[in-house]
């Protein structure tokens, strides 16, 4: 064991989706836990914007722990990032291409919605490309690129975009979708939750990673294992509690308690690195590479440790 000082602030840092993160920062339960030792526990989302953005994305805080999108987490290992991914969630977090009710037949031969933001790593477009992609022939179709600001609301240009007849076609997942989709009269036009094949509905969050600085984890691997540790004592907490759970959920999300209702149905929030988990992210890894969202290939078992959430499952 390291006898390295403690660092006087733990960072975390999660996307607007459930996670077991957010879950254990809204129960107080991240900051209880490191109280004792001196440690203060702080959300990047309570830190200052441009700070915010560049470490979420980047992963370059040492002292950071993420559990977010995989695309700008295996965009920053890519990169060089000295990260360790340490579990993987799988939520299904209602994944549909949406029309207008009148093209529900016939999307597949239209015009696909790719959204284009000016950001570091643009996982939106990344995001509409592999929905798209788990159920049609990329090579083939007609993309129409959708320029959207960088703050711009989830999804918003895309449906605009659609029910002005600029293009035929719009991926979206999420609980901000399902509101989204009723303001401008869109529909399903094809559930990607309704298809057998979970490879289907490989994208930004499914698999979703949680990792750690490699700093960090080697010199205080307690502190990582006693961090993963709450993640698994609020993730049975969440299973336990479900009502309780929409409401977290609703706050988490910014969406409303029938549209978490409706995108994330009742799931296990618990991090696992089974071999099925990460055969999916390593394809995810390998579409990334192949469309030129990351520098270099990354080779997923090698980023893996699953040492820490062992640990943690043992210290329960």
């Amino acid at each position: 064991m390291s006898h390295q000082p403690p660092p006087q602030t733990l960072w975390f840092t999660r996307c607007p989706v459930p996670t077991a993160t957010g879950i254990a920062a809204d129960l107080g339960w991240l900051a209880g836990e490191f109280r004792p030792d001196g440690i203060e526990v702080r959300s990047l989302q309570d830190a200052d914007r441009t700070e915010e953005a560049a470490h979420h994305f980047s992963h370059t805080l040492t002292n950071l722990f993420r559990e977010g999108g995989n695309v700008p987490a295996l965009w920053a290992r890519a990169r060089g990032q000295d990260t360790r991914l340490l579990g993987l969630t799988w939520i299904e977090e209602r994944q549909a291409v949406l029309t207008r009710p009148e093209d529900t037949g016939r999307w597949r031969e239209g015009r696909l919605a790719v959204p284009r933001r000016d950001i570091a790593i643009d996982f939106w477009r990344a995001m509409a490309l592999k929905g798209f992609d788990g159920v049609l022939d990329l090579a083939t179709a007609e993309r129409v690129e959708v320029k959207a600001g960088p703050e711009a609301p989830q999804w918003e240009a895309e449906l605009r975009a659609l029910r002005d007849g600029e293009v035929d076609a719009v991926y979206v997942k999420g609980a901000l979708a399902v509101e989204a989709a009723a303001r401008f009269g869109a529909v399903v036009a094809l559930d990607l939750d309704a298809l057998p094949d979970p490879r289907s509905r490989i994208n930004n969050g499914t698999p979703r990673p949680i990792t750690v600085h490699q700093r960090l984890l080697d010199e205080r691997p307690d502190l990582v294992i006693r961090f993963l540790t709450v993640l698994l004592r609020a993730a049975d907490w969440a299973a336990a509690r479900p009502r309780e759970l929409q409401r977290i959920l609703a706050a988490e999300t910014g969406a409303g308690s029938a549209a978490t209702a409706t995108a994330y149905a009742h799931q296990p929030l618990h991090p696992d690195l089974s071999d099925e988990r990460l055969d999916l992210l390593a394809e995810q890894e390998r579409f990334l590479f192949a469309h030129g969202f990351t520098d270099a290939p990354v080779d997923v078992r090698a980023w893996s440790d699953p040492a820490p959430l062992a640990a943690a499952r043992q210290s329960l």
